[in-house]
């Protein structure tokens, strides 16, 4: 049991939030997951470059009004000393300023994924990282979901023998769904252009590749892939791909926005010489473990002995299910750990957070899936 005395004396990150008002989903998101498990508290914002949404965001998320500022530069020049971190929730292709001014500042950077919008900028942003020895954490919040983890603990003990083959696949319908007028219903501006890497593969790909990455610990060698633009053209919206990785091992993308009837149809499949796992989110505390003598398991969170049951993620008893905002917060106690060792020692590592080396790499992959789509070949992957 932690201690009444151990609870008083922990720290109290101090954050300020860019971008992710009111009307950001993602803004919600994060807000919601902040305040799960009492780690940080948000302080100070520039939350929208709309006045009014700046203010209502304020006093929505329990910000005093004299610490919201209209753009991020006011932000860091104004709350330099008086916050542990800033979180960064603005669209991608506007992430890489204020991720730099922060930086640049000395001050702790969480940022929502993508990093950038293109290799170029995610770079520049490493190389300053790295020149101001700086903290910069990117969020990937499906492998909060404590399922996800298990998939991966499983497959280190070897229960499911040597992988073989995995897919991946994230469905959406939102570039077809009409409201009950019949009316196509319209994505965000910044949704409705593509540049280097289309948006598609920022949105979706990249979780893609940071769960396959995160649950398989191998690299991929090479890909081909194809893409389609169905709904909005020419913007692309549905991609399917074919990947070689490290150990002979084949994997399979299946990622878009015009698939009728799926919400968010995130699924992972994984197969082994001894048994296969697979998991949805729709279903987020159950995975199906089928044996190769035909029996087929079903586990949840009321299983022992397993990371789907540790107490960390007990905030409702099995039944109660945890979910996507859960995933979320689970992710942000990571990167609290990971901010008191930047703390205390100027340096941190961790299996749970992911930077820009893994961001590095991951804008690497889904560009190499789109040129292979433009070129109809297959591109290796250095």
């Amino acid at each position: 049991m932690i201690s009444v005395q151990k609870i008083i004396s922990r720290k109290i990150m101090r954050v300020a939030i860019i971008g992710g008002g009111i009307n950001s989903a993602v803004g919600r998101a994060h807000v919601a997951a902040l305040k799960i498990d009492g780690f940080f508290k948000i302080v100070a914002g520039s939350f929208s470059r709309n006045n009014e949404v700046n203010m209502s965001s304020a006093v929505e998320y329990g910000v005093d009004i004299s610490r919201v500022y209209s753009d991020h530069k006011q932000l860091i020049s104004s709350e330099l000393g008086k916050i542990d971190a800033i979180i960064v929730l603005t669209p991608t292709s506007l992430h890489t300023i204020p991720v730099l001014d922060a930086l640049n500042a000395g001050i702790p950077v969480i940022c929502e994924k993508t990093l950038t919008a293109n290799i170029k900028d995610t770079q520049l942003v490493s190389d300053t990282l790295i020149s101001n020895k700086g903290f910069l954490a990117v969020t990937y919040n499906y492998s909060g979901y404590p399922a996800v983890r298990e998939l991966r603990e499983l497959i280190n003990s070897g229960q499911i023998g040597e992988v073989l083959h995995f897919a991946v696949e994230m469905p959406q319908e939102g570039y077809l769904r009409t409201n009950l007028d019949g009316k196509r219903l319209q994505p965000q501006n910044w949704r409705q252009a593509d540049e280097q890497i289309p948006v598609i593969y920022l949105d979706l790909g990249s979780h893609l590749y940071q769960l396959s990455s995160y649950i398989l610990g191998v690299r991929p060698r090479s890909v081909f892939a194809t893409e389609q633009s169905c709904g909005f053209y020419p913007v692309v919206d549905s991609v399917s791909a074919l990947v070689k990785y490290e150990r002979g091992i084949i994997g399979n993308f299946m990622f878009g926005k015009t698939m009728i009837g799926y919400r968010n149809g995130l699924k992972i499949r994984i197969f082994g010489t001894k048994a296969a796992l697979e998991w949805t989110q729709s279903d987020p505390e159950c995975i199906k473990f089928s044996y190769a003598d035909g029996r087929i398991e079903l586990r949840d969170r009321g299983v022992g002995g397993s990371e789907l049951s540790s107490s960390r993620y007990a905030r409702f008893k099995a039944g109660h299910p945890a979910g996507y905002i859960e995933a979320f917060a689970n992710l942000y106690v990571d990167i609290y750990h990971a901010l008191i060792d930047y703390d205390e020692r100027g340096a941190w590592s961790s299996t749970e957070v992911f930077g820009s080396e893994h961001s590095l790499e991951g804008l690497k992959f889904i560009q190499s899936m789109h040129q292979s789509a433009n070129s109809a070949s297959v591109i290796e992957i250095g």
